[in-house]
């Protein structure tokens, strides 16, 4: 049998770790890697120290800020953001509402795509800015697509603000939200992290049916009841699966 380097390694417990469905023991990973334990131990150590993984509260190995920052890099590069973007202009010209897309990172929802409406009323949140996940469509969506130990663990760590009158923030209510969404397969967002906003979601997935991120659109309840975006959610799973589409070519 060939020696297996020790990059081939690293790069293995990195992507062991990027797919893995909640953290992972060096145990784990040394069962699943076929790596002897004080090896994964002394690599599993670099890999901290250089910030490509790290190890959260219950002992498991979760991806580290390098590793995180380069998926955002890596989704972001400039052919894969205007192709996404041709998908979303011609789902706005469709539903005539702003869409985009929305990724979790860290603690919060990331906006990675963003199509406007060309109606005068709009509710501006740019590419590159942040928004909770407890209260809005992508981030809830996010959420019940967890384990519940995972969601739970983040649950337990987010502040849960209240931001509107309609803002969840008892997390056994939350839960409850959270699993109603699992079993549509819908984020919904009433008027929970802004008054007067709608939202709903719908997952973007990888080709082993893996959450990626949220496609969403959102409109102002003065032009669309909550009911009537959601008459939306067909024509949004048709454009996340184009988008799906896109990133089945670069898995392949």
């Amino acid at each position: 049998m060939p020696k297996v380097s020790s990059i081939t390694r690293v790069l293995e417990i990195i992507e062991a770790v990027s797919y893995a469905s909640k953290p992972l023991s060096p145990l784990e990973l040394s069962q699943e890697l076929d790596i002897p334990k004080p090896t994964m131990h002394r690599l599993i150590q670099n890999l901290v120290d250089e910030g490509f993984v790290t190890v959260d509260i219950g002992g498991g190995i979760i991806p580290g800020k390098r590793v995180r920052n380069l998926s955002v890099e890596l989704w972001q590069q400039r052919q894969f953001f205007n192709e996404r973007q041709m998908v979303l202009h011609k789902l706005v010209e469709e539903v005539k509402e702003t869409c985009g897309i929305a990724i979790p990172y860290y603690m919060d929802m990331l906006y990675t795509n963003r199509a406007q409406t060309a109606l005068p009323l709009q509710i501006y949140l740019p590419v590159g800015a942040k928004s909770p996940m407890w209260c809005t469509a992508t981030g809830k969506l996010y959420l019940s697509q967890l384990s519940a130990t995972s969601r739970n663990k983040i649950l337990q760590s987010l502040p849960l603000d209240k931001f509107t009158k309609n803002t969840i923030t008892d997390i056994d209510a939350l839960n409850k939200e959270l699993d109603h969404i699992a079993e549509m397969g819908v984020g919904i967002d009433n008027e929970e992290f802004i008054s007067e906003m709608v939202a709903v979601s719908v997952p973007i997935l990888d080709k082993k049916s893996r959450y990626l991120a949220s496609l969403y659109i959102h409109a102002p309840t003065v032009r669309l009841s909550l009911d009537e975006l959601l008459t939306h959610v067909p024509r949004l799973q048709a454009a996340a699966q184009d988008i799906q589409s896109l990133v089945y070519e670069l898995q392949s």
